[in-house]
């Protein structure tokens, strides 16, 4: 992403403590280099892949939708990066996570659409944080998710209901062919989905498990869980 006039790759460091001392892995950056990243090659040696959040959004045109308001981020060669790399990871049947960005550039993969601004849409609370305040405000508990019974996420969770942060003005309009809904805000919007009959662990969620993984009792086991299929595949490679 552009910043400063220049150009960068750079993730939260909440991911990468949350892969390292949770989910127990080694955390490696993909550079965001389109079709010059020889994914093929790459994908040989990860044994999972965590798809991050952003504070870009998925252009338009890989969802048919209309042209974003002027100032909207965008990041193209993550687009040009991720879609594709989605597709092969779990043509390869290799764990994935993807959460916030990752997870609704997954269900655009899929086919499905996204609401660009969900407190623009009628019925829909208003999903966005402050970010003008401190960090630990952004990330606080802020809404309660149904969890769908049967679920990846209602087997790791004790009770139908958990509380997560929200930290995002788009969100899942039309469901993408080949998802299952995992959870649901109590406006009814998606807020998490896996990948239907997928052949290694393969889910996703709108909220950020990343912040205070250690500490928060679902975000551990998501991450846990993860880092168990990683572990797992790179056992039977």
């Amino acid at each position: 992403m552009p910043k400063n006039g220049n150009e960068y790759d750079s993730v939260s460091r909440y991911y990468s403590e949350a892969s390292a001392n949770v989910a127990q892995v080694i955390p490696l950056g993909i550079p965001a280099l389109g079709d010059q990243l020889d994914s093929d090659s790459l994908l040989d040696h990860l044994d999972g892949v965590l798809f991050t959040g952003s504070p870009s959004n998925v252009e338009p045109k890989y969802y048919a939708g209309e042209q974003s308001d002027e100032g909207t981020l965008h990041d193209p060669a993550r687009d040009a990066t991720t879609l594709p790399l989605i597709k092969k990871v779990l043509e390869r049947g290799i764990p994935m996570l993807a959460i916030c960005r990752g997870y609704q550039e997954l269900n655009v993969v899929f086919g499905g659409t996204l609401f660009q601004k969900v407190q623009d849409q009628p019925g829909k609370m208003d999903h966005r944080a402050d970010m003008t305040g401190a960090i630990e405000d952004r990330f606080a508990l802020a809404h309660d998710i149904e969890l769908v019974s049967g679920g990846i996420l209602a087997g790791l969770n004790n009770g139908p209901t958990v509380k997560v942060n929200s930290v995002h003005a788009q969100g899942i309009d039309r469901l993408g062919e080949g998802l299952t809904i995992e959870a649901y805000a109590p406006d009814g919007l998606v807020e998490a989905v896996s990948v239907s009959g997928a052949s290694a662990f393969a889910l996703a969620v709108q909220w950020h498990p990343e912040w205070n993984a250690s500490d928060n009792e679902f975000s551990n086991k998501i991450f846990k869980a993860f880092g168990d299929a990683c572990r797992e595949r790179a056992r039977k490679r």
